[in-house]
């Protein structure tokens, strides 16, 4: 069993039992834990407020490099800090850029920033759209919980044009990092897939305030 806080070790442990099984002649195979398929769709975070801004947003499909435009739910550990690893079992049920994007349509459309808020898929003309690339999203292992927790860490990199005339409003970076929280005495993969989908939600409640400061949009009251 691929333990998450502690990824080395699981490995060694699954290696030393395969090894046992040949040198005893044992001719069965090790029992392998089915995949694990987790969902990235958190609840919004920013309620509405007022009267959406009167134009339609359209949210691009992200872009990823390397792991992160896969499924596999991709870890850095402190040991090895430059070397990205995937775990083998662990994945989530859409790819991290698909379901990041659609995090974002989701947040705006519950905050009702715009009238409307599109995808690729959707008909429609847009008066704006955004756009850009998942940096980082990882799990980062602690040596050891009981001192220190595991944490998760995300990176977007977001552009905001105008339809029209494709002229620049923002290009921004929005990073968050929270400790992993479990409801037990051993951290779980459950309990990291809670983590990155409050970890989501966080990024995309950062861009829907962002969304606020257009001229026209709605914004909270100070203070409130």
């Amino acid at each position: 069993m691929v333990s998450v806080t502690r990824p080395s070790r699981a490995i060694g442990a699954i290696s030393a039992l395969l090894l046992i099984l040949a040198v005893s002649g044992c001719g069965s195979s090790a029992p392998a834990r089915p995949d694990l398929f987790y969902s990235l769709d958190p609840e919004p975070l920013e309620p509405p407020v007022g009267s959406p801004l009167p134009a339609t947003l359209l949210v691009n499909d992200l872009a990823a490099r390397g792991f992160l435009g896969g499924r596999q739910i991709v870890f850095r550990t402190q040991a090895e800090p430059l070397r990205v690893q995937r775990y083998n079992d662990l994945l989530w049920a859409d790819p991290v850029p698909r379901a990041l994007s659609r995090n974002l349509v989701r947040a705006a459309r519950a905050a009702r920033v715009f009238a409307f808020t599109l995808i690729p898929a959707d008909r429609g003309t847009a008066d704006y759209l955004l756009g850009g690339e998942v940096e980082r999203f990882e799990h980062l292992p602690s040596p050891d919980p009981s001192t220190a927790p595991s944490r998760v860490a995300g990176t977007l990199n977001l552009v905001l044009v105008r339809a029209d005339n494709r002229r620049s409003l923002w290009d921004r970076s929005y990073s968050r990092e929270i400790a992993v929280e479990s409801e037990g005495e051993r951290e779980t993969p459950d309990d990291m897939a809670r983590a990155f989908n409050r970890l989501a939600a966080l990024l995309a409640s950062d861009v829907v305030r962002d969304l606020r400061t257009l001229p026209g949009a709605a914004r909270p009251q100070s203070g409130s």
